[in-house]
């Protein structure tokens, strides 16, 4: 009897101890999500000079013997005081006048920002932020470079995205996006916004098509005796449903929605891509980078890595991002997600391309 007393009185201290640890964690968590209401994330940047500085410094240290590392120290000196002596000439040349008619001038700068898009491009937040960000700085003489990666996905989500690039461009400020793997569908809308689209080679683009699809379970519900019923108030509520008995109206209704829906994808094309043939591109077929080409729905081939490059022989390249801060449970959750979209990516992609090299 004593041994169940003492084991009851140890049960309950444990319980209580167990209680008040997940009380606190509670708190901890509620607190912490307070927290992240109020500060969602913050901008990072880095500039991509320098790293790709550093990568040619490392890979000459290691091919160059020492002779020649002084040889090329010693001319990138004498570049950077002639580079310094040619901008102190020009300085003194403009007369104060001048400098008060001046617009406001500066070496080229280039703002790039990553775009991966999921079905439910919730990717929208952080590439609302950056531009936002962007928008503060960047004038008409900059450049911004969205790095374009997505098989489509909801109409009124990819339409969201696409408005946030057109607030560039309405600024006048130059819009390149650059395709290295896939842009289709709702990701090729987001594309021909810009002023120029880069693709590489064997990216797939196009895609311009509406699609949706859906599974009813009417005929198996009827079997078992079940009946499923829904009320609506309004002709076109609900058009076709999973459960319910569809009707020949409500799918001539459905499909009159989805070609609307396409007509309106093929004039926003049209809109900012004139020199597209619309009624040979809009089939819902896709193409490989260089057969874009030919139908114009990308303007150079090339990697976004080579286009950078070249870039930052003359610009300052800045690479923007908007990190949202995510719990720990957020972060798992966003980690199966994403392993989800990338399987549900790569049956999309095997279902356009069924071919292989």
């Amino acid at each position: 009897m004593e041994f169940l007393t003492n084991y009851g009185l140890f049960f309950a201290k444990t319980l209580t101890f167990v209680v008040a640890v997940f009380i606190i964690v509670s708190l901890i968590v509620s607190a912490g999500g307070r927290s992240r209401k109020s500060e969602k994330g913050h901008i990072q940047v880095s500039k991509l000079n320098e790293k790709f500085k550093a990568m040619r410094e490392a890979l000459q240290h290691s091919v160059l013997d020492e002779d020649q590392l002084k040889t090329l120290e010693k001319n990138e000196k004498k570049r950077l005081k002639l580079e310094k002596s040619e901008q102190k000439k020009t300085a003194k040349e403009k007369s104060k006048t001048e400098k008060e008619n001046t617009v406001d001038e500066h070496k080229k700068r280039v703002f790039v920002v990553d775009f991966h898009g999921d079905i439910k491009a919730s990717a929208n937040e952080s590439l609302r932020e950056s531009i936002t960000a962007i928008l503060t700085l960047a004038t008409p003489a900059d450049e911004v470079v969205v790095k374009v990666e997505s098989g489509g996905g909801m109409v009124h989500s990819y339409g969201l995205a696409s408005s946030q690039l057109a607030r560039i461009t309405n600024k006048q400020i130059p819009l390149t996006v650059c395709v290295d793997k896939v842009a289709a569908s709702g990701g090729y809308m987001m594309a021909c916004v810009a002023n120029k689209i880069v693709a590489a080679p064997f990216a797939i683009l196009g895609s311009i098509g509406v699609v949706a699809q859906l599974p009813n379970f009417h005929k198996l519900l009827k079997k078992n005796n079940i009946d499923y019923e829904m009320f609506t108030a309004g002709e076109y509520k609900r058009t076709v449903t999973m459960f319910g008995e569809n009707t020949e109206k409500g799918r001539d209704k459905f499909v009159e929605d989805l070609e609307d829906t396409h007509v309106l994808f093929k004039e926003f094309v049209s809109e900012h891509r004139p020199q597209v043939d619309i009624a040979t591109v809009a089939t819902g077929e896709v193409w490989f980078g260089r057969r874009a080409k030919d139908v114009n729905l990308v303007d150079l081939l090339q990697t976004s890595d080579e286009y950078l490059l070249e870039q930052a022989a003359n610009a300052d390249i800045f690479e923007v991002e908007f990190t949202l801060k995510k719990s720990l449970p957020e972060k798992l959750g966003m980690a199966a997600q994403v392993a989800v979209e990338r399987a549900l990516l790569s049956v999309w992609e095997k279902s356009q391309l069924n071919r292989w090299f």
